[in-house]
């Protein structure tokens, strides 16, 4: 069998075995004996790309999006950084915080979000163009027009919870066709939570544990066209994969998974993982790209750590263009980066 696994697990409940059982035969996540054996990635830097001007540069990239038009959003830290004594500040970082380049020169096109975020963290843009974003140290969820007009804000500023209207350091947002939002959240509740499109809680699931929906550290999320919700359980070293409702359906993991920061969706339902790596000083530093069918099956995987271009130093946010281009932000490299297949 193939190192990356899909492993449909019985739930708990007697009531949901069967029905858990028979979704996972319908999506195939325990399909892994058609891996192709070449390791050779299709799949290309674009060399100097972006076109920052002279002076200019990103802070640690946390967050990446494509809007319809295929223009980039890119959620950076600008001057702040994340501290090594994990305490975070609630002062508002100063610059522009959300960057908007041409998906072809790799310009600036625009620029927003000064005075506004204290520890920018996932970036999500919709079908409507709206952009969703995190913000760890704030413990809120906002939604703003594609130009940065606040729409609606989720979360108390500056104030941690575990309630419905609380997060304790959300991670990130997927929206689903039907307009629902669902959150990661996150660093400290490990749970995912359901709101409507208007902002109404709805439900929530998951605990701290390793089990089928439970959590370590949910870091990213995404939905795809038949509203099976993939999330990034980064301290697990997998990807479950839910129902709407919150009902398991499975899970990836395995060497080629490895520890995934993100996860996104691509336009011919391929779903792209990428892995950040351990972030420990015994194993080697690794991060990297991995791309799976919507059965599990694995594609392909491409990436290596490093700050040459071409290498990833602490993946931490992936966005895939509807022309199947993929964009990865880094933290420690302070950067994004483009991917074109051959």
């Amino acid at each position: 069998m193939d190192d990356v696994q899909g492993r449909t697990r019985r739930s708990a409940a007697a009531a949901r075995a069967v029905a858990v059982i028979f979704a996972a035969a319908l999506l195939g996540v325990a399909a892994a004996d058609d891996v192709p054996r070449s390791e050779r990635s299709q799949y290309d830097v674009v060399r100097g790309w972006p076109r920052l001007p002279p002076g200019k540069s990103l802070g640690e990239v946390s967050g990446v999006g494509v809007d319809s038009r295929g223009n980039v959003l890119v959620f950076h830290r600008n001057e702040r950084r994340w501290p090594d004594s994990d305490q975070l500040g609630t002062e508002p970082i100063r610059e522009p915080t959300v960057t908007l380049l041409d998906p072809r020169s790799g310009q600036i096109v625009a620029e927003w979000g000064e005075n506004l975020f204290a520890m920018p963290h996932g970036l999500t843009v919709d079908a409507q163009d709206n952009v969703w974003l995190t913000d760890v140290a704030l413990h809120q969820v906002y939604k703003f027009s594609h130009d940065g007009r606040l729409l609606l804000t989720l979360g108390e500023r500056g104030v941690a919870g575990g309630d419905s209207d609380h997060f304790n350091r959300p991670t990130g947002v997927a929206v689903a066709p039907d307009g629902a939002v669902f959150v990661t959240d996150g660093y400290r509740n490990t749970r995912v939570m359901k709101f409507s499109s208007k902002g109404r809680f709805l439900f929530q699931w998951g605990t701290r544990g390793t089990g089928p929906g439970q959590f370590d550290v949910p870091h990213g999320i995404a939905v795809d066209r038949a509203g099976r919700l993939y999330v990034a359980d980064r301290g697990n070293q997998r990807v479950q994969i839910f129902e709407e409702n919150g009902g398991y359906i499975g899970e990836w993991s395995g060497p080629r998974i490895g520890r995934p920061y993100d996860v996104a969706v691509a336009a011919n339902g391929n779903v792209v993982v990428l892995d950040g790596g351990d972030q420990s000083e015994r194993l080697p530093q690794r991060s990297g790209v991995a791309i799976l069918r919507s059965d599990g099956s694995f594609v392909e995987r491409f990436g290596r750590w490093g700050h040459r271009e071409g290498e990833l130093a602490t993946a931490h946010a992936v966005a895939v263009g509807r022309d199947g281009a993929i964009y990865v932000g880094e933290t420690d490299a302070a950067r994004v980066q483009k991917f074109l297949r051959r």
